[in-house]
């Protein structure tokens, strides 16, 4: 995916979760959140930052944020786009064979997952996780408690024992980690549902992305730690 109208910045402040202050061309400007993670390990004050320049006047923030660097590592964290990575990957020929059928946003149970797929032979339901949250080279999810993530991996073993495939994918928005892992010490229950997840039959992936200031790509497989 490529992005448009990308610019350079300093990030300042974060007052909610939806609002930063930056400073772009010398003067200070508000800037749209994309991401209701904590992102506290990323978000440092005097942080290099790219946002993407709206051309919208109507709107209250002139720019998006969209990466930001963590040391020596540039993190995309526009929540938005890990779902457009994951269409780009798999209707290029990844993972399913001859999908007839790939549906986003489809309803099952009392859950929205984020794709239904099918083949002439194949029935799936697939969760997309975006991951931003990195520590000691570790790609770690959740960085906040969520009770609709562990959620949508109970509804997920239903979908199995209906006869349906189910995948959980974390695509990791950033490179060179060394594996993924659930992120225990923030939400031990998420742990837990992912682990009795893949013990009935819910397939977890985990993928990293190529990261640049301007494009994110879908990259190479990661190891899974549950």
């Amino acid at each position: 995916m490529e992005y448009e109208n990308i610019r350079q910045a300093k990030f300042i402040s974060r007052p909610n979760r939806f609002l930063s202050y930056i400073e772009i061309d010398g003067r200070v400007e508000r800037c749209h959140v994309k991401n209701t993670g904590r992102c506290k390990e990323i978000l440092v004050p005097g942080t290099t930052v790219y946002v993407r320049e709206s051309g919208n006047s109507n709107r209250k923030t002139k720019y998006d944020l969209i990466s930001a660097y963590k040391g020596d590592r540039l993190i995309n964290i526009d929540s938005q786009v890990p779902n457009r990575v994951f269409y780009e990957w798999v209707t290029g020929g990844n993972l399913f064979d001859d999908i007839t059928l790939i549906k986003p946003e489809c309803k099952y149970k009392n859950s929205r997952f984020d794709f239904y797929i099918e083949t002439p032979s194949r029935k799936a339901f697939i969760e997309v996780k975006g991951v931003t949250l990195e520590i000691d080279g570790v790609a770690m999810f959740p960085d906040a408690p969520t009770e609709r993530g562990v959620r949508h991996l109970t509804e997920l073993c239903q979908s199995v024992r209906e006869g349906y495939e189910a995948y959980v994918v974390f695509i990791i928005q950033m490179k060179s980690v060394l594996y993924f892992a659930p992120n225990i010490k923030t939400h031990k229950a998420f742990r837990d549902a992912l682990k009795m997840a893949a013990d009935k039959g819910v397939k977890v992936l985990a993928f990293d992305c190529e990261v640049t200031e301007t494009s994110i790509l879908a990259g190479n497989f990661v190891g899974v730690k549950i």
